[in-house]
This record gives C-alpha cells, structure tokens and sequence, in this order.
C-alpha cells in the first residue's frame, strides 16, 4: 500500500521524507520519481531500515505527519522464522518508529497501517461480535503464534503503538484497518499475496470451483485515500475499519467473468466445501481455515471511515478487472494459448 499513499500525498502538493533501505537504487525508485515529477509535491529519500534503532530520526526531521505502514503480508512462514520474518519486523518496527517520533517534536500526528486482522482471524469470528458486527472496538482472540501467524502479529504491533501513543501527548494517533487489499497498484508485486492469489484465478487453479471463503475486500487506492484523510482530517482519531466489501473469494472471482470467461480459465462453481477441508492442507490452507471460513459471510462495518474520513468504496467490479488487466500486461497472468 505504500506506492499508492505516497502518489496520492504527492498529487496533493506535499513534501514526502521516504525512508528506503537503499536511497541510491535508483532504478527500484524510479516509479515513485517518476510520480513526483509528474506532480505537484517532491520526494526525497533517506536510508533506513525498520529494525535499526533510529535509523528514522533523520528522514523525520521537520515533518509534521508520519505514516507507517512497513510490515509484511506473508502467511507461510516456518516455525523457526516467525519473529525474524513476522514478528519482529511487525513489533519491534513499530516500537521503533514510535520512539524516534518521540524525538522529533515537529511530528503532531502518527497515521499507522493495522489490518482488519487486528480484529478478526476469519469470518466465523463475525457470529461471536456483539449483533454479529465487527466494529473498531473489537480486538482479534482467536489468532495466535500457531493459528495465522500474520494476524497475531498485527494484533501485537497494533496493541504495541497504541501502548506508546497513550503514554504520551505529543502526537495523535490513527491507525487503519484495511481488510485484503486487492486492485491494480503501482506496480506488479510478484511476491504480494493478493497478487499469487489473483494469479491462480487467471491460470487456472481454480477452474474446477472457488472456495467461498469469507472476504473482507478493500481497493488499495481507497487504502491510500483513507490514510491521507487519517493523516489531515482535523477529527480523525482512533481505529478505521477499511473494507468495501463484505464478500467470499468465489463471489470477487465473478467479477471477472464478463470481460475474461471467454479466454481465460477462470471458476464459474464454488469448490465444494468437504473437498477443501480434505485437500486444504496439501494447498496450504489449513483445515481450521477452511472450517472458519468457508460459508461464512464477514460483517465488518465501515461507517466510521465512511463519516469520518468521507471515504467512498470502489465497486468490486472496478477493483478486480482492473487488477486483472494489469497483471496480463505486466506478464503476471499468461494469455492462454488456443
């Protein structure tokens, strides 16, 4: 999500202090220059890396806003590897940037990038929320180091930032809480999940039916608009839940059907539900996941985002073509062959 929110600080004229592992890659960072250029804000770049202490303090200085959205999106991560991969980036990042803010007192609001996994693990966690709803005053309790990893660790960063921000008065804090975000980026990131998963879509992995598996969608340039609103709007404060859709990956994958049924082989069936829990662990998708999630519809509301932060979310039928699209001609998605 990170492209998109420095576009879209660029495109409203404001200065953006990017801090990067390597600042003289230039060709890695052309993509945000290029956007600069074409803009009416400027990009400078520092060199930083999440777990150095301090590293920040530099690439901070005079800023009145920060935004901190580095952590990663990986669900298959080896036992011995959690906190190197998930954990500590996702903690002691945060406990890091929060710090060096704390040394920069130009800095009057920290906008953080959470996840809606902060919240829930799976959809089935909706039937035990008060009215069967997911608010912002809901915290995840069913994630942990052994049942998806990844939500846990952004339940214990969230928590971590928000232990920091209340201890202090310097500085206000918002976090968003986006859902899965999914839509054409910047760029083609092959490694991303919600690009694999769209990739197995388009080539036919799922052509004998599509698990429905409950889906909490977001747009990512509506990510990128909602953290802008987080970081300016005068009223902003506490959590966002960011989702435009309460959905299941078969029902986002018939978006696509009308412009791509033709020519690629995409699912036109939900797979059956007994057969993902017998094949799920072979797939990497383990059994409680399939149990959790599948025909489950997640109920997250996003009225807080929509009244405070005015955001408005793009239709399904917008986020996923144009994904799509832009997977196939970046290479991602093969035209089939005839």
């Amino acid at each position: 999500v990170c492209g998109p929110i420095v576009k879209e600080l660029l495109e409203a004229g404001l200065t953006v202090h990017a801090p990067v592992r390597n600042p003289d890659d230039k060709e890695k960072l052309k993509y945000l220059t290029d956007i600069a250029d074409a803009s009416k804000g400027s990009i400078k770049f520092f060199k930083a890396d999440l777990l150095d202490e301090g590293s920040y303090l530099e690439a901070m200085k005079g800023c009145s806003v920060v935004i901190h959205t580095a952590s990663p999106f990986v669900t298959n991560v080896a036992k011995d590897k959690l906190d190197e991969v998930l954990f500590g980036p996702a903690v002691k990042g945060t406990t890091n940037v929060l710090n060096s803010v704390s040394k920069t007192p130009t800095v009057k609001r920290v906008v953080v990038t959470s996840s809606c996994f902060a919240l829930l693990t799976d959809a089935a966690d909706c039937k035990k929320a008060p009215n069967g709803v997911i608010t912002e005053e809901i915290w995840n309790t069913t994630a942990s180091r052994t049942y998806n990893s990844y939500a846990y660790s952004k339940v214990l960063a969230e928590k971590e930032a928000w232990k920091i921000a209340d201890a202090q008065s310097q500085y206000k804090l918002v976090v968003v809480n986006p859902g899965w975000v999914m839509g054409p980026g910047l760029k083609v990131h092959e490694t991303s999940e919600s690009y694999q998963i769209i990739k197995m879509v388009g080539d036919g992995s799922f052509k004998t039916g599509a698990p429905d598996m409950g889906s909490f969608i977001v747009d990512v340039r509506d990510v990128a608009k909602a953290h802008l609103a987080a970081a300016y709007e005068e009223n902003a404060e506490g959590r966002y839940i960011c989702v435009g859709h309460n959905t299941s990956l078969f029902e986002f994958t018939q978006t696509l059907i009308p412009k791509y049924g033709a020519e690629y082989p995409l699912p036109t069936s939900m797979a059956p539900w007994l057969l993902l829990w017998l094949i799920g662990p072979a797939i990497g998708m383990p059994r409680k996941t399939v149990w959790r999630g599948c025909g489950h519809k997640p109920n997250l509301d996003n009225s807080k985002s929509i009244k405070d932060l005015k955001m408005t979310y793009r239709p399904m039928e917008e986020t996923f073509p144009e994904m799509f699209q832009q997977m196939i001609d970046g290479g991602m998605i093969p035209t089939p062959t005839k």
